[in-house]
């Protein structure tokens, strides 16, 4: 069968296993879109913002650990795609992005959409390729597979002219990277500060946050005394009952610095050693004392869990001796305030068996953390990388990669405004999803920076760039607006019930809480 360029390209990509294609496109990518429709084996998945694309392959390469591509109309919308781009760095996820670029002898003419791509895409990867022909393009797509498998995003910038043009067809895929193994010199030099009898911290992220990873973790707390903390917004972690429970750094600087002053040797795998998101004045920014010793055994590309395992195979530790697991928070009665607190104690004991939460509470969240270490088994997603609007797509590429798994979205009003559209797509595609919406009204993290960044007695103007109450939004209207069906809670019973009632359903729902 002869094959142009685009769909010798996509049937490259399907051969190498990428199932999913999360689109917004554009003219450029017609040949693309009709390649979709033309050969079987990819899933087109419309979003109507392209935060929503790129926010949702995220979501899909955390909870399937492979890639799914995303389409994107040149150098616009690729730009508009980038702040979860950056989230999506952050969390090293596998991602395939196709953009779509200007036939090449249009370029010259500098037509109102002409951009930079390039330019544009080197800012989130170090895997970035033009298409130079039809023949070359299936190629490169077999190459953006191979290297998004190690944790990259890889960006592909397609000309439309090869996209049209006759190729000889698609490629044998080409094998993934394989995470780099750590040194035993790097292995023997950690175990060497674990047995020095100081105070000593195992600081962990990336796979090391993973069931596998935190029984290696706490065989090494066992034998060593070294306490356990991951960082403060891990791509996924597993937690719940039957499961190793971690600590987790505090967001503020200053809470983080406390848990970690008495440190005189970290030992990190899976991340970098913890400094402050912000630089504050009279406040450090690196969040360890001066005399602590910083050993960084793992990368977050690097084989994590082998590195753990020989490490606890190194200090001879001892199979695992769990704790009872934590107790479920109590329900506040009906006559207590409506707290985000009181939120988070309802969801934490309606949990299903195996959720996926997709976590952007933000303020509204920060108390409640802990109290899912009791709830159901489950794995936890979060803003990896700081920028807001990530949690309601990432909720979508969750429930993408598992339709059999309940995805639970925890997300601020101000946040979800940035990417409310897929709720949209959530509709469109049926997925099981549950999203509660703390409506505060406000900006609520940026009037506690406000006042740690030395502003005293903010004025009415200030304020005002922080509140979301003139006028308020309505969750109810703008989730049904968009084909998801909604309620309101003001209290905590009307809240249990309808919790209750959205994970017994399935498909799309979301709850507003007023608080």
């Amino acid at each position: 069968m002869s094959m142009n360029g685009a769909e010798a390209l996509l049937k490259t990509m399907i051969d190498a296993g990428v199932e999913v294609c999360f689109a917004n496109p554009g003219t450029s990518e017609m040949q693309l879109v009709a390649a979709i429709d033309k050969i079987p084996g990819m899933r087109p998945i419309l979003g109507l913002f392209e935060g929503v694309v790129t926010g949702a392959a995220d979501g899909y390469g955390r909870m399937a650990d492979k890639p799914a591509a995303t389409l994107l109309h040149l150098g616009s919308g690729y730009s508009n795609g980038m702040a979860n781009l950056h989230n999506a760095k952050r969390a090293f996820s596998p991602i395939v992005n196709i953009i779509g670029e200007h036939a090449v002898d249009h370029i010259p003419l500098d037509a109102p959409l002409t951009s930079d791509i390039e330019g544009h895409a080197s800012l989130h990867t170090n895997w970035l390729r033009t298409c130079q022909s039809a023949d070359e393009m299936p190629k490169d797509g077999a190459d953006a597979v191979a290297a998004a498998h190690a944790g990259r995003i890889t960006n592909l910038i397609v000309p439309a002219n090869y996209a049209w043009t006759e190729s000889q067809g698609a490629v044998p895929p080409v094998a993934p990277e394989t995470r780099p193994r750590v040194s035993d010199d790097s292995i023997a030099q950690a175990a060497e500060a674990l047995k020095k009898g100081q105070e000593c911290c195992l600081f962990l992220g990336g796979r090391a946050l993973r069931e596998e990873g935190l029984v290696l973790a706490r065989r090494i707390e066992q034998a060593t005394g070294a306490k356990i903390v991951c960082e403060v917004f891990p791509a996924r972690i597993q937690r719940g009952r039957g499961r190793v429970s971690v600590e987790r750094l505090p967001y503020l600087g200053e809470f983080a610095a406390e848990v970690l002053k008495d440190v005189k040797h970290m030992v990190v795998l899976g991340t970098k050693a913890p400094v402050s998101f912000f630089a504050y004045p009279g406040k450090p920014s690196v969040l360890t004392p001066e005399d602590c010793q910083i050993h960084s055994v793992a990368t977050a590309q690097d084989d994590q869990l082998d590195a753990l395992q020989r490490l606890a195979d190194s200090l001879g530790a001892p199979e695992l001796e769990m704790p009872e697991d934590p107790a479920l928070p109590a329900i506040p009665g009906k006559e207590e305030a409506f707290t985000a607190e009181a939120v988070g104690a309802v969801v934490a004991n309606y949990l299903p068996e195996n959720a996926i939460v997709s976590d952007e509470a933000n303020t509204s969240g920060i108390f409640s953390y802990a109290m899912y270490e009791g709830a159901a088994p489950h794995d936890w997603l979060t803003l990896t990388g700081g920028a807001i609007g990530q949690g309601l797509p990432v909720a979508v590429g969750a429930a993408v990669a598992c339709p059999e798994r309940k995805v639970i979205n925890l997300q601020a009003d101000g946040s979800a405004m940035y990417t409310n559209q897929a709720l949209w797509t959530m509709a469109r595609e049926q997925l099981d999803v549950v999203t509660v919406i703390y409506n505060n009204s406000s900006y609520a993290i940026l009037n506690l920076e406000l006042m740690r960044v030395g502003v005293e007695n903010p004025g009415e103007r200030a304020k005002s760039m922080l509140d979301l109450s003139n006028p308020s939004l309505d969750w109810v209207k703008i989730a049904e607006g968009q084909g998801v069906t909604a309620s309101r809670a003001t209290n905590v019973e009307e809240f249990e019930a309808q919790f209750k009632a959205a994970v017994e359903g399935k498909g799309p729902r979301l709850i507003e809480v007023v608080l």
